[in-house]
């Protein structure tokens, strides 16, 4: 029962270290209080403190120095991934052209009915199945599972799949890509997923599910990406919008970079002496503020 217990304490040990890194309570070059005196705090053995440190130097969060002590490290250089929610089909293509993949399998089969009805595939129809891991700074972040119709999969091959961003591949085949749908999730990293992620089993993931479709609706990508939370967030501008006393919240058409922004003020200034209309950026900084 004791060896049951102890992970689970480590565990505990390790999120409220986490947890007060995370919000500066232990800045950056922080010394953590030694072994002896975390294992006294918290009422347990030093083997269940230093697998609660493991934890955090693992995870980058620490620095464990022989014969000094462990210190907070600081994370502030590190670049994670942020996905513009607001414009996430250019998004993909620009994310691949700044990661590295790992092509872990690549095949063609029959998929379940679910990925074939948001498909819109014929009973029977294939697809062509692959997971990847992307990774940053030499670092996975996503484990990513896809299903493409076979059509469209026999297009490109396993080694273009393993250099080229998939979405890139899908519109080269001569599919145009209109839009897409996707769901935001929590989940438990299972045993593959937390292997390719660098993770223990159970470890808190961020998922996404995303059906990209064309024109006629018929679906062409379905994504199921799982992320680390701590090299991955989601990102959305918002606007004001709509009438007063029923203004809300809306996505903003993407942000506009300091050169437009620049421009756009410029925009503004014209418009006060010739009276000109200022453009759809510039009415969208004029409600940001």
């Amino acid at each position: 029962m004791k060896s049951a217990v102890e992970p689970l304490k480590a565990r505990r040990i390790y999120l409220l270290l986490r947890d007060r890194i995370v919000a500066g309570e232990l800045p950056p070059g922080a010394r953590l209080p030694g072994e002896p005196a975390l294992a006294a705090e918290h009422a347990v053995s030093r083997v269940t403190v230093r697998r609660a440190l493991d934890l955090l130097e693992k995870e980058g969060l620490v620095q464990r120095k022989p014969g000094s002590g462990t210190f907070v490290h600081d994370t502030r250089a590190v670049r994670p991934i942020v996905a513009d929610l607001s414009n996430v089909l250019s998004h993909l293509i620009d994310m691949g052209r700044s990661t590295d993949v790992r092509l872990l399998s690549f095949g063609y089969l029959v998929p379940s009915e679910a990925i074939a009805a948001s498909l819109g595939l014929q009973p029977g129809e294939r697809v062509q199945r692959s997971v990847r891991v992307r990774l940053i700074d030499g670092e996975p972040f996503s484990y990513l599972t896809t299903h493409v119709p076979e059509w469209i999969g026999l297009t490109y091959s396993e080694a273009e799949l393993a250099a080229r961003p998939l979405l890139e591949l899908i519109e080269r085949s001569g599919v145009e890509t209109d839009r897409a749908t996707q769901a935001i999730n929590a989940t438990l990293a299972g045993p593959e997923a937390a292997a390719a992620l660098d993770l223990e089993i159970g470890s808190p993931l961020l998922t996404l599910t995303r059906i990209v479709y064309e024109p006629s609706g018929r679906g062409v990508e379905h994504l199921h990406a799982q992320y680390r939370p701590d090299r991955y967030s989601f990102h959305m501008d918002l606007v004001r919008t709509g009438k007063d006393g029923e203004r809300r919240w809306s996505p903003a058409l993407g942000r506009p970079r300091s050169s437009d922004k620049t421009k756009t003020d410029k925009t503004k200034t014209d418009k006060g002496k010739s009276g000109e209309k200022p453009t759809r950026a510039a009415r969208v900084i004029k409600q940001r503020s």
